[in-house]
C-alpha cells in the first residue's frame, strides 16, 4: 500500500485557535487503495479488528518542527507486533495544531474516552473507529519530541 492510497482529515480543531469551548478533536483516515490489505492489517489472527490499545499513532517530522512548510509522515502501527499498518504524508504543522487541540480537549474536560477520536474508513465506509490519549511525535532525527507529543500523564516511554 502506498501512501497516496490514504488522505487525512481532521475536524473538531480550530476552537484551539480561537479560545472557543473545546471539542473533541477527531480525524478521519480514507484507504482508497487495496482493501484487503489494509483489513489484514487492522485485524487480529482470530479476524478481529484491532482495538484502539492495539495500535499506536505518531508523527514523524521531515524537517525542522517550527518551520510551516515541514511536512511529516503519520503512521498507524500495531502495538503487538510493531508492523505499520499504514503511513501517510501530511503537512506537519496540520497534525501539531490536531495534537494541541486533543491536549486542550484533555485538560478542559473530564471525557475519560479518550482525547481524540480515530475514524479508518475503507472507500469511505467505517472499518475501524478508536478513541486514543496517545500521538507521539518524532524530530527528522528520530528522536521523540516529549512537549510536542500527546502523552497521557503517569505513562512512561
Amino acid at each position: 500500500m502506498k501512501r497516496e492510497h490514504f488522505t487525512l482529515t481532521a475536524s473538531n480543531v480550530d476552537w484551539i485557535e480561537t479560545d472557543s469551548d473545546p471539542k473533541k478533536p477527531a480525524v478521519t483516515i480514507d484507504c482508497t487503495g487495496p482493501a484487503t490489505l489494509l483489513q489484514d492489517r487492522l485485524t487480529d489472527p482470530d479476524g478481529e479488528p484491532l482495538k484502539a490499545s492495539q495500535t499506536d499513532a505518531a508523527l514523524r517530522l521531515q524537517g525542522p518542527v517550527d518551520a510551516e512548510d515541514t511536512d511529516g509522515v503519520v503512521s498507524v502501527t500495531n502495538r503487538v507486533t510493531g508492523e505499520f499498518v499504514l503511513e501517510l504524508n501530511v503537512p506537519a504543522q496540520d497534525v501539531l495544531q490536531f495534537i494541541r487541540a486533543a491536549r486542550g480537549y484533555g485538560e478542559d474536560t473530564t471525557d475519560d474516552g479518550g482525547r481524540y477520536h480515530v475514524t479508518i474508513t475503507l472507500d469511505g465506509e467505517p472499518f475501524v473507529e478508536y478513541d486514543k490519549r496517545t500521538f507521539l511525535v518524532y524530530d527528522d532525527d528520530g528522536d521523540l519530541l516529549r512537549h510536542r507529543s500527546l502523552i497521557p500523564s503517569g505513562v512512561e516511554l
